[in-house]
């Protein structure tokens, strides 16, 4: 059955790890045309073939290097014909075992900001002309309870997302009335390589796993191009 996702142009980073992969093979299974951005080939060549039969593009690149970000914004669009959803999902924790903020150094707290808040900002001011000269688009920044809550050890890492949350806020205010639309996502707790590294001592049973909360993503993601699709906007978010 057609879905609203069908023949969506989708840029997703992180995409070959955790909820970054969950979301591409998800989304391509609902009839998106979906391009994933990740730094090791090998991985992405690996997501690319358990996406089979549908199509990914695979885009080997750093988002944290903002020389690359015009490289990685210039192969989607051309890709892809345009991108009507980027999902900024790349994350870097920092140095695990974590640490408290006094023995956190400048150059890695530096780190953890140009992957989970300076990358996410320069791919979208790349991404954004395409989406405003096509009439519209989504943005989706994956956050973290982190961003809410202050844990001892993911001061970096939370301070990140809770910046990535704030700036989702101010461009939604600033875009929405060209029908471009930001949102922030905390998905939970997620069994993933990134939270076996942070918390070795969790048990998996207890997290979701990244098909599950690929699959709870879906229903935001649909409701806000619909919401676009007919005009309304749901200004609770």
């Amino acid at each position: 059955m057609e879905t609203i996702l069908n023949q969506k142009r989708v840029m997703i980073t992180g995409g070959t790890s955790g909820l970054g992969r969950a979301l591409a093979l998800t989304l391509a299974d609902q009839g998106a045309r979906v391009a994933i951005v990740a730094r090791h080939r090998v991985a992405l060549d690996e997501t690319v073939t358990a996406a089979h039969p549908a199509e990914l593009i695979a885009i080997q690149a750093d988002v944290s290097a903002k020389e690359e970000v015009y490289r990685i914004s210039s192969e989607a669009i051309a890709r892809l014909g345009g991108v009507d959803l980027l999902i900024n999902n790349a994350s870097y924790l920092g140095v695990t075992p974590l640490r408290t903020l006094l023995d956190t150094e400048c150059e890695e707290f530096q780190q953890v900001l140009e992957t989970n808040l300076l990358g996410p900002f320069r791919l979208t001011k790349a991404i954004l002309p395409t989406m405003l000269l096509q009439g519209g688009g989504l943005v989706i920044n994956i956050s973290s309870d982190a961003a809410e809550s202050a844990y001892p050890g993911w001061g970096a890492y939370g301070s990140s997302k809770a910046a990535l949350a704030h700036l989702s806020r101010i461009w939604d205010e600033e875009l929405k009335t060209h029908r471009v639309r930001f949102f922030a996502i905390d998905p939970g707790e997620i069994d993933t390589p990134m939270h076996a590294a942070a918390l070795p001592e969790a048990d998996p049973a207890t997290l979701r796993s990244p098909k599950a909360a690929a699959l709870l993503l879906l229903e935001p993601i649909s409701n806000a191009f619909q919401e676009m699709l007919t005009g309304e906007t749901d200004d609770r978010r």
